[in-house]
């Protein structure tokens, strides 16, 4: 899963929850993934919903996204990779027209294992609360794997939720997949989900078709793209928009942009 290197990356996850125990999370999966080939840092979002779980919640966690990721950049040196730890990645194009180093979040880089690991290159998603269907339907297409996604699957539960009570998680969640499985047909689900890191490991055995946990996938992809990105030019300079109300960390990050 890593490159053959001595180097060591910086990789930062970047948690718009405002949950720092999602970040925990995360981070230790994150940390247990790569081991010794990167060093990672964490931050959470200052703004926004605990767990997001609602189309308002994912619109407010875009610009909680980039206010992390200016406040953090304020106070530290660049990372080598940013991944956005929310399956779901809101903010992730902006944060890629921001930041000064490859961004990845957990949804895209699920899609992408997803799409080459699968062999009709058909994937279908389980995940925790039923508005996150047609959010996910919409990132699909905006990434370009729509065709590919054969269906979105929820349960009940939030993420939230599900960390909170794994005993009642796993043997829910394992239902779930073995139903996409044969309402879809899909070669492999996503187990989508900050909350669900480790998650798709526990319940491999019960159900039909490989099972990709959404962090694992996203540690993967941010290592790869730390690994191979080019370094970041110059930014261009010239007069841009004018911004109220903003946190004074990312009004300068954006003046500098």
């Amino acid at each position: 899963m890593t490159p053959d290197t001595s180097a060591r990356r910086r990789l930062l996850v970047l948690n718009p929850n405002t949950s720092a125990s999602v970040t925990a999370l995360v981070l230790g999966h994150v940390r247990g993934e790569l081991g010794r080939h990167a060093v990672v840092d964490g931050v959470t979002a200052r703004l926004g919903a605990a767990y997001i779980a609602t189309e308002a919640a994912c619109a407010i966690a875009g610009h909680a996204a980039l206010d992390a990721w200016a406040a953090y950049r304020a106070q530290s040196s660049r990372p080598d990779a940013l991944l956005l730890g929310c399956f779901g990645d809101p903010g992730l194009f902006a944060l890629r027209e921001l930041c000064d180093c490859p961004v990845t979040g957990l949804a895209e880089a699920a899609f992408l294992q997803a799409v080459r690991q699968s062999a009709a290159g058909r994937f279908a998603i389980v995940t925790g609360g039923a508005a996150w269907a047609p959010m996910l339907r919409r990132l699909a297409q905006a990434l370009g794997v729509a065709d590919a996604l054969a269906g979105v699957h929820t349960v009940a539960p939030s993420g939230a939720q599900l960390a909170a009570d794994p005993a009642t998680a796993l043997p829910l969640l394992a239902h779930a997949c073995r139903e996409a499985a044969h309402a879809t047909g899909a070669d492999c689900i996503i187990l989508g989900g900050a909350g669900l890191a480790g998650m798709a490991a526990r319940i491999q055995a019960d159900v039909g078709v490989p099972l990709i946990d959404s962090v694992s996938a996203g540690a993967a992809h941010a290592l790869q793209l730390a690994h191979t990105a080019t370094p970041p030019g110059t930014p261009a300079s010239g007069d841009g928009p004018q911004w109220l109300g903003l946190s004074a960390e990312l009004d300068a990050a954006l003046a500098r942009h």
